[in-house]
């Protein structure tokens, strides 16, 4: 089993979808979760207290993580309550699809600070704690998007690969530091922006999915928990496809 029994774990966007499933994924392998939200308290609220349910240590704290230093303050109340960070995920991001054409400047704007921008933010708050520590894992997650551009998504996709650009230097940026930053793109999951799709849009994304399934929450957080763990200690720089084969 992974050895996270105790770890301090940071997750962004915790609330609902992949950083949910994180969140419950890294509690059950014992270690102490600190997660954030920003618009969706009420789930957040039902998290923590689903978490606690099942004796996880953990504390929910709310996040734009387009602000630097609420950022910080996130690293420091971490840091306040469990002395230490072992692991950050960068899961917090938002889609605002749309054809180039449309696309107006805050559609671009929002989505490359929130998902680029919300990354560098956590990042840059955590690294120094990092670095003194020489100790230290950061899991990003990018998406299929990402890699092979997805159409309507200019704005998505950019900011999906600047996150495996940033990752990717980091990552032999601080290696001599014993910090690893790994990246997970995945594919076609079953949050609830593949849930409000219309049915025939669903069944078309299927056909294209060599499993022929989308995938579920968990899957991508198994790996997160995989990278976090001892077991990927020579792990780093690594763009990891969570895609049902596509």
């Amino acid at each position: 089993m992974p050895d996270l029994k105790d770890k301090v774990v940071i997750i962004t966007g915790g609330a609902k979808g992949i950083g949910r499933s994180c969140c419950f994924s890294f509690g059950e392998e014992g270690a102490k979760v600190v997660f954030t939200y920003y618009r969706s308290e009420q789930q957040a609220v039902e998290v923590e207290e689903a978490l606690r349910e099942k004796g996880v240590d953990c504390l929910k704290l709310k996040l734009d993580v387009r602000d630097y230093n609420a950022c910080c303050e996130v690293v420091k109340k971490t840091l306040e309550r469990f002395k230490k960070i072992d692991v950050l995920v960068n899961n917090a991001g938002i889609v605002k699809d749309r054809a180039l054409v449309m696309m107006t400047n805050e559609d671009w704007k929002e989505v490359i600070d929130t998902n680029l921008g919300g990354t560098f933010n956590m990042t840059r708050a955590c690294i120094t704690t990092f670095l003194k520590a020489k100790n230290g894992c950061i899991i990003n997650i990018s998406s299929i998007s990402g890699i092979e551009g997805i159409a309507r998504q200019t704005n998505y996709s950019a900011s999906k690969a600047g996150i495996i650009g940033f990752s990717k230097a980091l990552a032999k940026e601080v290696a001599g530091y014993n910090i690893r930053v790994n990246v997970v793109c995945p594919g076609y999951i079953n949050t609830e922006m593949v849930s409000s799709l219309r049915e025939d849009i669903k069944k078309k994304i299927v056909e294209e999915v060599p499993v022929k399934r989308v995938g579920e929450p968990s899957e991508v957080a198994g790996v997160c928990v995989f990278l976090a763990s001892s077991k990927a200690d020579y792990i780093t720089g690594e763009i990891i496809r969570v895609d049902g084969g596509m």
